[in-house]
């Protein structure tokens, strides 16, 4: 009896874990959740004999480690797009994205006050934004860096914040800031080089010396 319980609640287990990555819009993470998935219904198939559902749920899991390894394989085209802050295009992104960015960083208010408005494409799609304001001694003060869900694997946050340094240093920036956001924004920041503030625990920042 209680080895039938426990196949029971591996089973319950793979389904809650396929389910939460078919809710999921980051499609890295949906793979990975996915892949997680399907193995434990694998393991579940093998513990209650069904070699249907053992090697179909194995074969969803190669799968999805072929598309993961596709991923971080492709090379993509990058462009940075200094644009003006009136752009009507800036506007109608954040209103089209308002929910989502409110979940990631959600003290962002929409401001027509920043100097500094960059979208980073991807592929000429425009899958990263960041909005700040550069002052005169070289500090780029970030309200918001996103990326939309589609584009969440740190590839746009490693070329910007690493790949084109260089960038911000001839745009005259010597040290970024940024505020904290929610538990996965916070991952990020410190996956692409940023560091929490020692004097402000709400605040991360990132020094571009000459040797970043």
């Amino acid at each position: 009896m209680e080895t039938t319980l426990i196949y029971e609640l591996i089973g319950y287990l793979a389904s809650i874990l396929v389910a939460i990555s078919l809710m999921m819009s980051a499609i890295v993470k949906l793979r990975v959740v996915n892949m997680i998935g399907a193995f434990t219904f694998s393991v579940y198939g093998i513990l209650i004999g069904s070699i249907p559902v053992a090697a179909m749920n194995g074969f969803i899991v190669l799968i999805n480690i072929y598309y993961l390894i596709q991923i971080y394989k492709d090379k993509d085209f990058f462009r940075l797009l200094r644009i003006h802050g009136e752009s009507e295009y800036l506007k109608e992104f954040l209103n089209f994205h308002r929910e989502s960015i409110h979940t990631f960083q959600p003290d962002f208010t929409v401001s027509n006050n920043h100097n500094f408005t960059l979208f980073v494409l991807r592929n000429m799609i425009p899958a990263g934004l960041v909005l700040g304001n550069l002052d005169e001694n070289g500090k780029l003060a970030i309200d918001l860096d996103y990326v939309i869900p589609d584009y969440r694997d740190f590839k746009i946050g490693n070329y910007l914040f690493n790949d084109k340094v260089h960038y911000f240093r001839n745009q005259g920036v010597r040290t970024i800031t940024t505020p904290a956001g929610n538990k996965a924004h916070n991952h990020y920041l410190e996956k692409v080089g940023f560091v929490r503030s020692s004097n402000d625990p709400g605040q991360y920042q990132h020094k571009l010396t000459e040797q970043t």
